[in-house]
């Protein structure tokens, strides 16, 4: 096997220089595979998600590298080839949906495509495209990133909470467009939905107080063992 798409080794990231929200965090993510991310309220997901977006810059880590280059999380190389939607995101407020993602399709000079039309009907977002994201409810607001996620088509897809917020149907048609991702790209997406991982991913990171506690693969990814380990006890 090759360089992973991204290796990150031991990182740590706080707000508080006292007291550190991720410690010693590890992983690896394949090309064309779809990892997951899960853990309760609390245990850290966000928060890397906002590191691996260059919005968080309180964090060190040992190794970073994509593709098998040291990278930096906020140099125009690495953004060109990452996306992130974000469980809130309360920027662009002024933009219809339209507008937002023309802007965004040409800062990764990606044209729109056809890909849009059928992502709108199977989010059942045709009513809201000309709506200013600021008046759009919380679920519609993030059908139109997600929309734009995948439009954009970028080679590294972050997810935060992707599920929050969404009708059933909208869910359905989501667990569909990230296991087919895997023929464009990665997709790294956190939830506490533990649903939302066994239907999707080829890969489990279960963090819990900022690290890593286990990984699963495979045919080792099993509901029962995830919610063991999502509720793991230290011995006293």
């Amino acid at each position: 096997m090759g360089n992973p798409l991204l290796r990150i080794q031991n990182m740590s990231a706080w707000y508080d220089s006292e007291k550190r929200v991720l410690s010693d965090l590890s992983m690896e993510l394949q090309e064309h595979e779809v990892a997951g991310l899960i853990g309760l309220n609390g245990a850290g997901k966000t928060t890397f998600m906002k590191v691996l977006s260059g919005l968080l810059d309180s964090f060190q880590a040992e190794e970073v590298c994509f593709c098998g280059y040291d990278v930096k999380f906020r140099e125009n190389a690495f953004k060109a080839c990452r996306y992130t939607a974000f469980a809130e995101d309360n920027s662009f407020q002024y933009f219809t949906f339209r507008e937002y993602l023309s802007y965004v399709s040409a800062a990764y000079h990606q044209k729109n495509t056809d890909a849009v039309a059928a992502l709108i009907q199977g989010f059942h977002f045709e009513d809201y495209t000309d709506v200013l994201l600021k008046d759009l409810s919380t679920g519609n607001k993030k059908k139109a990133f997600l929309i734009t996620a995948f439009a954009i088509q970028p080679r590294l897809l972050l997810l935060d909470e992707p599920v929050n917020g969404l009708d059933f149907q909208s869910t359905e048609f989501l667990y569909q467009q990230i296991a087919a991702y895997k023929a464009q790209g990665t997709v790294l997406f956190s939830s506490h939905i533990l649903e939302s991982i066994t239907m999707t991913c080829d890969k489990v990171y279960v963090l819990e107080e900022g690290r890593i506690r286990q990984t699963f693969e495979g045919e080792q990814i099993d509901a029962a063992k995830i919610r063991e380990a999502l509720h793991y006890e230290k011995d006293d």
